[in-house]
């Protein structure tokens, strides 16, 4: 059983939501997966969603799945691309991995109307801008 798990506190590994120009001049977002630690990440499984509510009327979005075999140290990987219609939402994304036998499992949430431009920064893991969630 789930209780029966022990998962072990998530360090070293962040989502950015970052944004940069296509072909077009056009500004895209996309989702990020990091890991800062100094060994791999195996077996990683994302999954996202957006919900909240506007205008009194709740919205959310569908729930997508990704799957990363394998996320060597110091390396990023792309998980999604993101449409900035849905920032206004609440932006989950629930990573669950592997360290050896280990699981490691974290939720983290972009509140809503917090992807803005006062919280954009410099990430320099991957060279973008964006926001960072640690």
């Amino acid at each position: 059983m789930k209780k029966d798990i022990k998962f072990p506190k998530v360090e070293g590994v962040s989502i950015a939501i970052a944004r940069q120009q296509n072909e077009l001049n056009q500004t895209e977002w996309n989702v990020f997966l990091i890991n800062k630690n100094d060994f791999p990440l195996t077996n990683v499984l994302v999954t996202s969603k957006g919900y909240g509510v506007q205008n009194g009327e709740e919205q959310k979005t569908s729930v997508l799945r990704h799957h990363i075999s394998r996320l060597e140290a110091g390396e990023y990987a792309l998980i999604e691309p993101i449409n900035p219609e849905i920032f206004h939402l609440n932006n989950e994304f629930w990573l669950s991995y592997f360290v050896g036998e280990q699981i490691f499992d974290k939720k983290f949430i972009f509140l809503a109307e917090s992807i803005i431009e006062d919280n954009v920064i410099f990430i320099p893991e991957i060279n973008m801008e964006g926001i960072l969630h640690n």
